[in-house]
């Protein structure tokens, strides 16, 4: 393994990059905000879940012949894409047929948390550009004097995806909070789902323009 130093900025590195505001944190505050704080994490650890398919398949080589191949990469990307916006019309389509019916949005039907920790799982694991982070970011702190590449690899990255996973409860919970503050203006809750199936939508948008990375 790389050396304490190395080890000490890897990990101060990846905690930069789990903190900042990206696709993942986005998905996860707008899961909570139609859910609910249980969904909220049980999504959490699926998309935890789902970025350590994308390091297992980079320790194994997997991710890279993927996004050497123009026709891979598209092709992950659009089913990822397909799926964030299905989910997000769902969402969107769901909290407009509760308000219309006169819910209240907090007792509204739910996914519950397993089928939100499935797709969790599906939404990172269908997205190609985690893979090409982890290809671009991890291999930056491998050392081959200091033990097997790909035991290294599959190392940092579970740091990498437990600083993310971490970082995306917190954001659950805050994004819980938000929700039961608007509990006491409940014709608020409907227009919460409603952003954040629209949100999913502008991730899965996002994903589908997104540029296969230049070699």
């Amino acid at each position: 393994m790389p050396d304490p130093a190395q080890l000490a900025l890897y990990f101060a590195a990846a905690f930069v990059l789990a903190v900042m505001p990206g696709p993942g944190i986005f998905y996860v505050a707008a899961r909570t905000l139609a859910g609910g704080r249980a969904e909220g994490v049980a999504s959490s650890f699926g998309t935890g879940l789902g970025g350590l398919v994308h390091v297992l398949a980079g320790s194994l080589g997997v991710s890279a012949i993927v996004l050497a191949s123009a026709q891979l990469f598209t092709a992950l990307k659009l089913v990822g894409a397909a799926y964030l916006v299905w989910l997000g019309l769902r969402t969107f389509q769901s909290a407009r047929r509760d308000a219309l019916a006169g819910f209240d949005g907090l007792t509204a039907p739910s996914v519950g948390p397993r089928r939100a920790f499935r797709e969790g799982v599906l939404v990172e694991a269908l997205n190609p550009k985690t893979a090409a982070f982890f290809l671009a970011f991890i291999p930056q702190f491998v050392d081959p004097a200091e033990g097997p590449v790909a035991l290294q690899f599959v190392m940092l990255g579970f740091v990498s995806v437990a600083l993310n996973t971490l970082a995306d409860v917190v954001v659950a919970f805050v994004a819980s909070g938000i929700r039961k503050g608007a509990a006491a203006r409940p014709a608020l809750i409907p227009r919460l789902r409603e952003a954040s199936g629209a949100a999913m939508i502008a991730l899965g948008i996002g994903l589908a323009l997104a540029k296969r990375p230049a070699h």
